[in-house]
This record gives C-alpha cells, sequence and structure tokens, in this order.
C-alpha cells in the first residue's frame, strides 16, 4: 500500500528530472540586431512563434555592435548576432569574438553566403546580399532643378551642395562598405581625395546606415548613399523615391549572422541561426520593409529588387576589408581627412 502511494510522488519527480534540460534549452536567447529596428521585431516575434523560445533583443548597428562585442569580451552578454554587413562580421569572427558554427542548411544557400563562411572559417554566414547606390526624393530633386546623378564622379558637382547625406564609417558598417568601395574602384589616395570633394556636398554624417534613407523620405535630405534595397521597400510603401548603382560600378554587403564567442545559450543561439536561414524567415524581410537578396535558393526574390548578377558590381575584397587592421586604419583617417576638415 506504501509502495502505491509512492508511485505518484516517484513518477511526478521523474518527470522533473526529465523536463529541466527542456527548460534550459527553452530558455531566453539574446539576439543583438543590427538589420531596420522594423525587421529585428518582426524577426523576433516570428522566431518566437516558431520555436516557443523567448528572445531578448538589441538594436544597433554594425559598428556599434563590433564595439560592444570588443568591450564584452570574456563576458559576452548576447548569444547571437543576426544582419549587418559582413566586414565588421569577418572582423569579429578574426578577433575572436565570434564561434564556429556550421549550419546543415549550408548546402541550401546561395554561393556568396556559403563564401562569407568559409571566409570567417565558420563563425559567421550570409543571410542576404544588398547592392550600395544613390538614392533620392524624386520630387524634392525636381523642385531644387537638380539632375538625376548616374555616377560616383555627380556627386561631388556644385550644384548638390549640402544634398546628400551618408552615415558615419566609424559606426556604420554601410558607411564602411561604401568607404571601401570607393577605394576599390579609384585606389586609397584619390578615393580620400573624392571623399573630400563629397565632403562639400554632404550635409550630416549620421551614426546609423538607415537614416540617410530616413532622412531622404523624410525631406531632410534630397540625396543619400546608402543601400538600394532600402529606396525599393519604401518606394513600395509609396515613398516618392528612386535609386541607381553608380555607372563606374558599386559595391555590395554580404549580410551576416555569427554565434557570439562563449554564448551563455548556445542551444538557444542555434535555433535562433537555423530558423534565421529558413525561407520562410528570410521572406519577413519585405515585411519591414528590406528588401535584399536572400540566401536561401527556396527563398523568394522582393518584388522590384534585382539579382546580384544584373548589377554592375566590383570584385569586391572581403578578406581585406574585414580584416581588424585595415577598418581601424580607414576610419582613422576618414575621421582625421574629412570629418575633422572644415567644409
Amino acid at each position: 500500500m506504501i509502495a502505491r502511494r509512492l508511485l505518484p510522488v516517484i513518477a511526478v519527480a521523474a518527470c522533473m528530472v526529465f523536463l529541466r534540460p527542456v527548460v534550459a534549452q527553452t530558455a531566453p536567447v539574446t539576439v543583438y540586431c543590427s538589420a531596420l529596428a522594423q525587421w529585428c521585431e518582426i524577426m523576433r516575434q516570428a522566431f518566437e512563434t516558431k520555436t516557443g523560445i523567448k528572445a531578448l533583443m538589441t538594436v544597433k548597428s554594425t559598428g556599434e555592435t563590433l564595439a560592444q562585442l570588443r568591450a564584452e569580451a570574456g563576458n559576452p552578454r548576447a548569444d547571437i548576432w543576426w544582419a549587418g554587413t559582413s566586414d565588421p562580421h569577418l572582423e569579429a569572427a578574426k578577433s575572436g569574438l565570434t564561434q564556429v558554427y556550421k549550419s546543415p542548411a549550408l548546402d541550401k544557400l546561395q554561393p556568396w553566403a556559403r563564401r562569407q563562411a568559409e571566409l570567417s572559417d565558420y563563425k559567421s554566414v550570409g543571410i542576404y546580399a544588398g547592392t550600395i547606390g544613390i538614392v533620392w526624393h524624386r520630387d524634392n530633386l525636381k523642385k531644387k532643378n537638380l539632375p538625376e546623378p548616374k555616377c560616383w564622379a555627380d556627386l561631388v558637382k556644385p550644384a548638390y551642395k549640402d544634398e546628400i547625406q551618408m552615415s558615419n564609417p566609424g559606426t556604420s558598417g554601410t558607411s564602411y562598405l561604401i568607404l571601401a568601395t570607393l577605394m576599390q574602384i579609384m585606389g586609397e589616395d584619390k578615393a580620400f581625395e573624392y571623399l573630400k570633394a563629397l565632403n562639400k556636398n554632404v550635409n550630416q554624417y549620421p551614426r546609423s546606415g538607415a537614416a540617410p534613407m530616413h532622412a531622404v523620405v523624410q525631406g531632410e535630405s534630397v540625396l543619400a548613399v546608402t543601400f538600394v534595397f532600402a529606396a525599393i521597400g519604401e518606394a513600395a510603401s509609396g515613398a516618392p523615391v528612386a535609386a541607381i548603382s553608380p555607372c563606374e560600378g558599386t559595391g555590395y554587403e554580404i549580410g551576416s549572422m555569427s554565434i557570439i564567442n562563449g554564448a551563455k545559450n548556445l542551444e538557444g543561439a542555434k535555433a535562433w541561426y537555423e530558423f534565421a536561414l529558413t525561407p520562410e524567415a528570410q521572406a519577413t524581410g519585405v515585411k519591414g520593409r528590406s528588401y535584399q537578396i536572400p540566401s536561401h535558393l527556396d527563398a523568394p526574390l522582393p518584388p522590384g529588387t534585382p539579382r546580384l548578377e544584373d548589377v554592375k558590381l566590383i570584385d569586391y575584397d572581403f578578406k581585406r576589408f574585414g580584416a581588424p587592421g585595415t577598418s581601424k586604419q580607414l576610419i582613422a583617417r576618414f575621421e582625421r581627412d574629412i570629418l575633422s576638415q572644415p567644409k
């Protein structure tokens, strides 16, 4: 009789033992997000709905996130870094800030996404791609009787004085990509000569890569140098904006994802990683006005977004410009030669 009474107690205790690993696996995962804030939130909700795992999210620009990872090295506060340009993700990988993870989905990704994984020694992976271009507000350009730009060379013309905005490469992965693109087209010294001339026409260097597009939509700037997909997303929502890839050629990003070295919730990080590589997750970008090219071969291409092969691209040197020493040197020179100089 006593044994029978003890059976339910033993059963409950056994269940509790078996439940403990499940509870540990479903602890909240902390995500650093370097995409547009609205897309970050959409992804958070989609992940929680799909997996049942709670996600705690911080939204920061790519450069700011890299700086935070450096500051938190040895005691990380996040588990995974999702989105943002490839160069800082590669820099984080080479600096030991992120860890190796090979997804079973690698074979289902675009070649450029797999190449990002290989370059990082599998500490990162490509989740989307996007090209740099020139964007403008059609109505305001017409109102000010300004010509539509076609090339990088057009942006330094006196007609565009104080009408252009681009972000700060010290905090923005977008602008660092622009800086690296110009260097590969022109060479370093000529690129900085160009940037000095462009500086006369730039009205502001905000910290965030998303800010220049927002400024154009709000009428605070007529033109911006940023990602083409940003203009496509805004145009799809009804904004009178247009974009072009410069005639000399342009650079492109491989938006990336990396698991942080020393992640406290490694299983949660892997769950986010695998979800983010699915066609379902990558299709959420359109809902967040992010019209990048998805990395999964089965994910739909957003309407109006050109494929990489349809754009005149430079042979972007991800290895060189993702090296820690390169970015430090170039950002220091930009701050010295451009930001500190009078217009």
